[in-house]
């Protein structure tokens, strides 16, 4: 009995420490403002001249410290007082909101415009956005002097406007953050919403248009404007697209695209791995030529239980940071081996074939190599030579009769269309190649590695271990 007793105040103390040390990592993380939340906000916007007057007006904010991101060209950055308590929380700096129970603040700030407002001018990144909240709804205001005739563009559902006497108003309402603004003189309105598609063009959509509109597969209900032309820039909006043609297999391409683009965050990835998500997301190809023949290539390599598990992981993804690393990643749960072709197609030109990669770390002499990636071929293991080489303390070239290997004492070259190399000027036969091309790239298969320059290779359940004899760097 007392040893029962015993073992259950130990465990009590545990489940007590734990909940302590859970209590204290949840406070910190409301100190530093590191929680993720969601607010709502409604934002005037009133147009002066050359300059957007901006009050923007934050709504179901957390009790914990929140960052404020202004935007890069705001001027005069100050808090709006709406109510006594709509500047509480600003600190003095105007960095962030402090800590307290109020729920709603408010900011103001404005937009200068070099020379006014432009037809056909595309605004983005101009709204004060917190770090890590997620905007659920958002409803815009915007005013401009009765002399300005035109159309505005939010990527929200336009609720109505109004011209009167002295001033024009437009009012904009739906789910997610505002991210641009887009204004057209002209005769150019919104000629249609349906299936959370808006189109604004000067020309009125066909019936047959609507009814093909109407049956559109989309991913998501989240409200999409399009725009039939070009903006000054050229540039793309994340919920205002510009299509030249208003063709359903184009504003399908165009919409899906955008929407995978805000529901995962690609940072600096190559445009196609976008079109990636997005067409096996779809289940149609999406994309250009490289993006066609990734898509092909992968699901080559699939079973259908395969590429159904692929949908749901890329599924499951939503919200996350997403490059080439993350998704070979994704794959090796899916497949159940280990590949980097998603990786080494990010800067190549030509496809990279799909290939499985050894996932252990290679080291020589114990100090890792990074840029080192080792690929299975044919039933042979081969490294990329360039990066290996150079670690081996040799310079590796192409040139004009081959690939070139050299350093102080050892001269060696790989003609590649014949069954022989040279080493220090002897020529000498073989039987199989040495080294093979991938892409453009050179690799070295691993018996002649060691046979050519004299390293062991050592291996365990975790690491590659390449070890340089005495002679090898001389």
């Amino acid at each position: 009995m007392k040893i029962a007793i015993s073992f259950f105040g130990v465990l009590l103390l545990m489940v007590s420490g734990l909940l302590f040390f859970q209590y204290q990592v949840f406070s910190d993380k409301l100190e530093t403002g590191e929680g993720n939340f969601s607010y709502s906000q409604e934002v005037e916007i009133v147009y002066r001249g050359e300059s957007l007057d901006i009050r923007q007006h934050l709504s179901n904010l957390p009790n914990q410290t929140i960052e404020i991101k202004w935007p890069n060209l705001a001027v005069s950055a100050d808090c709006f007082i709406e109510s006594e308590n709509s500047c509480k929380r600003l600190n003095d700096e105007k960095t962030k909101f402090e800590q307290g129970d109020i729920r709603s603040q408010s900011l103001s700030y404005i937009i200068p415009l070099d020379g006014g407002l432009k037809s056909r001018q595309l605004l983005k990144e101009v709204f004060v956005t917190l770090q890590n909240g997620e905007v659920t709804h958002s409803t815009v205001h915007i005013t401009t002097d009765s002399g300005v005739k035109g159309q505005w563009v939010t990527g929200l559902p336009l609720v109505g406007q109004q011209s009167l006497s002295l001033v024009n108003y437009s009012m904009f309402s739906g789910t997610g953050p505002i991210s641009e603004l887009y204004w057209q003189a002209g005769d150019f309105k919104l000629q249609e919403m349906l299936n959370h598609v808006a189109i604004y063009s000067k020309q009125p959509v066909t019936d047959s248009f609507k009814k093909q509109l109407t049956g559109l597969k989309l991913l998501n209900e989240h409200h999409i404007d399009l725009v039939q032309g070009e903006n000054l820039t050229g540039e793309q909006g994340k919920r205002i697209l510009f299509i030249k043609d208003l063709s359903i297999e184009s504003i399908k391409q165009n919409i899906i695209l955008a929407q995978v683009r805000t529901q995962y965050h690609f940072g600096n990835s190559p445009e196609w791995v976008s079109e990636l998500v997005a067409s096996y997301l779809s289940g149609s190809i999406i994309g250009g030529s490289k993006t066609n023949e990734i898509v092909a290539s992968l699901t080559d390599q699939m079973t259908d239980e395969q590429l159904q598990r692929w949908v749901h992981k890329l599924n499951e993804l939503k919200g996350e940071e997403i490059s080439t690393k993350v998704l070979d990643e994704a794959l090796y749960e899916v497949l159940g081996k280990y590949t980097q072709f998603l990786t080494l197609n990010e800067h190549t030109e030509v496809l990279f074939p799909f290939l499985y990669n050894d996932s252990r770390k290679v080291y020589l002499d114990s100090q890792p190599m990074k840029d080192v990636s080792v690929i299975f071929k044919d039933g042979f293991i081969y490294y990329s030579a360039d990066t290996l080489l150079s670690h081996l303390s040799y310079e590796a070239s192409e040139g004009n009769n081959g690939y070139y290997v050299n350093n102080a004492t050892r001269h060696f070259r790989f003609p590649m269309e014949y069954d022989f190399y040279v080493y220090n000027q002897r020529r000498y036969n073989i039987v199989s190649q040495p080294l093979i091309t991938i892409a453009g790239e050179y690799y070295i298969e691993e018996n002649w590695l060691k046979r050519l320059f004299l390293v062991k290779v050592q291996k365990t359940n975790d690491a590659i271990n390449i070890i340089a004899t005495s002679t090898t760097q001389q």
